[in-house]
């Protein structure tokens, strides 16, 4: 059950509660679409709010929760085998503001990385650099604080480029290839028109695009009517 603080609860205590309603309600609760009814390709379009989160390699994993740490799963994601991971890191920006319990990913890879959104990057005073995941040079640092230690970061934070994962069936649908770019259209009472939208194709993943945060509450992600694809 809940406990309202007290009028004598100083204030961190309330900012940290809040953060903790936070937290817990945004596990489950990224807006996501998926049209009822209606497929216009192979597979059904899927539109997925990525909210901020990082991927770490096994070593910073040890660095921020001790040796022989693992990932534990919180919550399967849409594609195979992804998950948020009940495993949290504070994130200190150049300004030394922070954004507590920013979610781990799983599993690991072999680079660590932080996907942000221009809000966040505001708030921590950073410009951020709008790159695909996993392009690193010239982006800035910061520092991943853990329970047992802290990784600082030379670079790795980013802003993700909005895009559309396909398997080599949906590309040939749409008459993409890997790199290409697409248009989003998303309609309903907020509906926008997404441009620059990359096509990312392997053959192991479901048809998928991902926003942020910031995209999906520009375009009221949850009150959609139609969405689809358009070739550039």
């Amino acid at each position: 059950m809940l406990q309202v603080p007290s009028l004598s609860t100083d204030r961190a205590s309330v900012e940290r509660l809040v953060r903790e309603i936070l937290r817990d309600r945004w596990v489950g609760s990224v807006p996501s679409f998926r049209e009822p009814g209606k497929q216009d390709g192979p597979n059904p379009l899927v539109v997925n709010v990525s909210a901020r989160h990082v991927h770490v390699t096994p070593q910073d994993l040890e660095t921020l929760f001790g040796p022989g740490a693992q990932l534990t799963v919180l919550k399967s994601l849409y594609q195979d085998g992804e998950f948020a991971s009940e495993q949290t890191v504070n994130l200190i920006g150049p300004r030394n503001r922070m954004i507590p319990n920013v979610r781990i990913l799983g599993p690991t890879r072999d680079y660590t990385q932080i996907e942000l959104s221009y809000t966040d990057g505001i708030f921590l005073g950073i410009d951020l650099p709008l790159r695909i995941s996993g392009h690193h040079e010239g982006t800035p640092g910061g520092v991943l604080v853990g329970p047992h230690g802290a990784v600082n970061l030379s670079a790795g934070i980013i802003r993700a480029q909005r895009h559309v994962h396909m398997s080599p069936v949906d590309a040939a649908h749409h008459g993409v290839s890997d790199g290409d770019t697409m248009k989003l259209r998303i309609d309903g009472p907020c509906g926008v028109s997404f441009d620059n939208t990359v096509v990312r194709v392997h053959p192991k993943v479901k048809l998928e695009v991902h926003i942020d945060t910031d995209e999906g509450n520009a375009c009221h992600l949850s009150s959609a009517t139609h969405m689809e694809l358009i070739r550039a």
